[in-house]
């Protein structure tokens, strides 16, 4: 670590302390730091909060479950006390967040890629088909609008056995999350996107992303597919009420509940540690966290509590992340975000 990025760094902690101080001078009232964010990311940054209140003796900070949209309105909403100290997400932050944060003067935020996830589309261990999707077939279940007869329309299938007649002639029923959620905007992207982009109506008629970003980016809302909220155990709950049902979140919920719960195998793959983390599982993705430099030196124990997230304890095989269900970064990619994050630097402005 060298002596020049040390010297920027504090100079930037004892500038941003001199901001805030002037900005909102009650920040020091309070006395621990606050997390809000994605989902999926929570029991993450939940563990890290347990984790570093018992090792330190400091006061936990408080962990909310707001979703990955919610809780960057929340963290770029400005700069004092009432505002959070860090947000989880579940995708990268968008330009318009960046602007919404640069607007609201949040112009200092350290980006970290904490580990990678796998969105998990599960049932049941009382439902014994064996299931495995395709990405269209995932599409065509749960699109607002899929082809009918050679036209792009509103979607008629309510049963498994319509879309692929070696599947069960049962409801179709998937509770997912809303649209706040990070883990909805990856599934957008990862499966329903690129299911679309595999039907032949799609490939024969020659559209291209932007035609597949328009058309196909919308969940059905005729009662199929049930918008859950960001309380992913009351997803787990209906799940293991109904063993028809399926379910959609991130691999950690599926990890700790795979005494009730199974996933659904997507091209032939199971989501699993290591087909997540060499990306054979069709829907993996990364996942963040953001900190607000600015509130560094001035709310009490937000430095010591970001070193403590990006430990290996936190991070590293074996650490308190891994234990839960996350997929570490490489060595090297590790030690990069530690040293950034460490030493808040800023991540580059969305354009």
């Amino acid at each position: 670590m060298s002596i020049m990025k040390l010297t920027v760094s504090a100079l930037a902690i004892a500038t941003v302390t001199v901001t805030v101080s002037a900005t909102g001078a009650a920040a020091q009232n309070r006395e621990e730091v606050r997390v809000v964010g994605s989902s999926t990311v929570f029991p993450y940054s939940q563990a890290a909060a347990e984790y570093f209140g018992n090792a330190t003796g400091m006061t936990s900070p408080i962990v909310e479950s707001t979703g990955t949209g919610g809780g960057m309105q929340i963290f770029c909403g400005g700069i004092g006390e009432q505002h959070a100290d860090i947000t989880g997400a579940s995708r990268a932050m968008t330009a318009s967040e960046y602007e919404l944060c640069a607007t609201n003067g949040v112009t200092d935020i350290s980006e970290a890629l904490i580990g990678y996830d796998g969105l998990s589309l599960v049932v049941s261990r009382a439902n014994d088909f064996a299931w495995d999707l395709t990405l269209p077939e995932i599409y065509l279940a749960l699109a607002a609008q899929v082809p009918v007869d050679g036209e792009w329309a509103d979607n008629p299938y309510t049963m498994w056995n319509e879309i692929n007649p070696d599947l069960p002639a049962t409801a179709i029923l998937v509770y997912g999350p809303p649209p706040t959620s990070g883990t909805r905007d990856a599934f957008v992207e990862l499966a329903m996107h690129a299911g679309c982009e595999e039907l032949p109506f799609v490939i024969d008629g020659g559209f291209d992303g932007d035609w597949v970003g328009e058309n196909c980016s919308r969940m059905r809302q005729d009662g199929p597919f049930v918008e859950a909220g960001e309380n992913d155990n009351l997803i787990v709950q209906r799940i293991e009420a109904d063993p028809s049902a399926f379910g959609i979140f991130g691999y950690s919920f599926l990890f700790e509940n795979l005494d009730m719960l199974k996933g659904v195998l997507i091209n032939g793959v199971e989501p699993t540690i290591d087909t997540i983390g060499d990306f054979s599982y069709p829907i993996a993705r990364p996942l963040y966290f953001y900190v607000k430099n600015a509130h560094r030196g001035v709310i009490p124990g937000l430095q010591e509590f970001v070193e403590t997230y990006v430990s290996e304890d936190a991070m590293g095989p074996g650490g308190l992340f891994a234990e839960r269900g996350m997929v570490p970064l490489t060595d090297a990619d590790r030690a990069a975000v530690n040293e950034s994050v460490v030493n808040a630097v800023s991540m580059d402005p969305k354009v």
